[in-house]
């Protein structure tokens, strides 16, 4: 399940998924949303940038302390530790 949040801009994670509004990115407005692959601190100001660096990308440049919505996933939960026979026989005997 994701979460729908207001953080302040340099608490923005890579992984978040931010609203790339722009007309045109795509014909289901679910298209516009785009995970935020890196996270800069250039000049004071918060640059988040979805997409690679070396093809087409989203740049998103905000105050620090400025709100920025995000969806963000739950951390995943850690796996419980499963017990594994210490006998180790071969098959037959």
């Amino acid at each position: 399940m994701t979460t729908r949040i207001t953080v302040a801009a340099d608490n923005v994670r890579i992984g978040d998924i931010i609203y790339n509004g722009l007309v045109g990115t795509g014909k289901h407005p679910t298209y516009a949303w785009e995970a935020i692959t890196q996270v800069n601190s250039v000049d004071g100001l918060i640059q988040l940038i979805t997409g690679r660096l070396d093809g087409p990308h989203g740049e998103f440049w905000f105050e620090p302390d400025e709100s920025v919505v995000v969806v963000r996933h739950p951390p995943a939960e850690p796996k419980p530790a499963i017990a594994e026979p210490h006998n180790k026989r071969a098959h037959g005997h």
